[in-house]
């Protein structure tokens, strides 16, 4: 009796082109990362970081069917990984100005590379929104609206249902509603 593809073992199933999944992936994987870090300037860094996890761990993957949400937790894993760092080397670097007497305050705007990028008012208070949001409403926001993506392509790269990703997005464009009244921000909402 012939087992169906999904049952086979691993030594039966043929090895999968990390690399190749990985550029073909890129662009969204690039988004969550984004989301997720809230640092542009870090995506690189992190991505790099989730390849060589990927290239160590894919051979253990048992189920080559979900790739793209394995994919997708190994870049949320290494986005929070990478902000838990951060966060602890701006602490430390509060911590060394305060004992070299200097002020404990330290410029936010350093940490926002992209201040400087935005010429128009009101893209730079969408964007304040958006990082007033928590990292899951800002991520499935930037996939679907940069990426472009159907509620049914945000669930096969998630991993989760599609009932899911309509009550996420609801909520998520509902706060962001929210954060965009109390910047003032009318003519984006209407």
């Amino acid at each position: 009796m012939k087992r169906p593809q999904s049952e086979k073992s691993i030594g039966e199933l043929p090895p999968i082109d990390w690399n190749a999944q990985l550029q073909r992936h890129c662009r969204w994987l690039r988004t969550v990362i984004a989301a997720r870090t809230r640092e542009w300037f870090a995506v690189e860094e992190v991505f790099q970081e989730m390849a060589v996890i990927v290239a160590g761990q894919g051979g253990r993957l048992q189920n080559v069917e979900n790739i793209q949400a394995w994919l997708y937790r190994v870049a949320v894993r290494q986005s929070l990984l990478y902000r838990r760092r951060k966060g602890r080397q701006r602490k430390l670097q509060k911590q060394y100005v305060e004992k070299q007497g200097g002020s404990s305050e330290i410029d936010q705007q350093q940490y926002d590379p992209l201040h400087w990028l935005l010429a128009n008012e009101t893209r730079q208070l969408v964007r304040v929104a958006m990082k007033r949001l928590s990292g899951k409403d800002a991520e499935i926001l930037m996939l679907k609206y940069t990426e472009d993506w159907s509620y049914q392509q945000l669930a096969d790269h998630l991993g989760i249902g599609t009932g899911a990703v309509e009550s996420r997005l609801h909520r998520a464009r509902g706060r962001l509603r929210t954060e965009l009244q109390q910047l003032n921000v009318n003519e984006v909402i209407s």
